[in-house]
């Protein structure tokens, strides 16, 4: 790529990432239900989801409802959700992130994917919820339905993409995954991180306990 096509296309990455980060209100409640949705659908055992063995050997789960591509041919994405770890036996209060992309290449665009991501490294954790989580970088990373699924033994990080019922997805170099401060504001009522959350240090909101309850429900079976 020339230097002016690169930095044209990072001029337009920006304002696409910025305009559809400035569409996404702060719906935190319709954002938890919509994520207990997807996770529904993709741990349904009739469906070409995520399998039980898959699920069992995640340490951490984020799901993202409705992560909008911005453009056909770019790449540029956005979508917000929340990540829960395994405390014991048990699954933690959900933390806020969002899942960027901005890659060049052939990418399906204008498409709205509901993405499930399972961190299967514990050593993963502190970062994963850091304030930026670089996949590629940080941890390879697979998807692990679709066309594009395969057994990668060197993954670290499965992602699980869904749309109008069928597979779909992207390049996931250069995705990342950060934390969400309004969204957590928004949902415990004070500043917080994602590793507090996470820790144990704030009980699961009323508004959460369901989606939480579903990640229960999924590592007992």
């Amino acid at each position: 790529m020339t230097l002016n096509k690169r930095t044209a296309y990072f001029i337009l990455a920006f304002t696409l990432a910025a305009a559809l980060h400035g569409s996404a209100a702060d719906n935190t409640r319709a954002r938890l239900a919509n994520a207990e949705a997807v996770l529904n659908k993709l741990t349904d055992s009739s469906r070409h989801g995520i399998r039980p063995d898959q699920f069992a050997k995640a340490d951490c789960v984020a799901v993202i409802p409705g992560f909008k591509k911005g453009a056909a041919g770019i790449g540029v994405g956005f979508g917000r959700g929340f990540i829960s770890c395994r405390n014991g036996d048990n699954w933690s209060a959900p933390g806020a992130v969002t899942l960027e992309t901005a890659s060049v290449g052939a990418q399906i665009g204008g498409e709205q994917i509901n993405i499930v991501i399972l961190s299967l490294d514990k050593g993963l954790r502190s970062k994963l919820l850091s304030g930026r989580f670089a996949v590629g970088s940080d941890a390879q990373a697979a998807w692990g339905n679709g066309k594009a699924a395969h057994d990668d033994t060197d993954a670290k990080v499965l992602f699980f993409g869904q749309t109008e019922g069928a597979f779909a997805g992207f390049g996931l170099d250069g995705a990342t995954l950060k934390a969400d401060d309004s969204s957590n504001q928004a949902l415990y009522g004070k500043p917080i991180t994602n590793s507090e959350i996470v820790d144990g240090q704030v009980d699961t909101p009323e508004v959460a306990q369901s989606l939480v309850a579903k990640l229960g429900e999924e590592t007992s079976h």
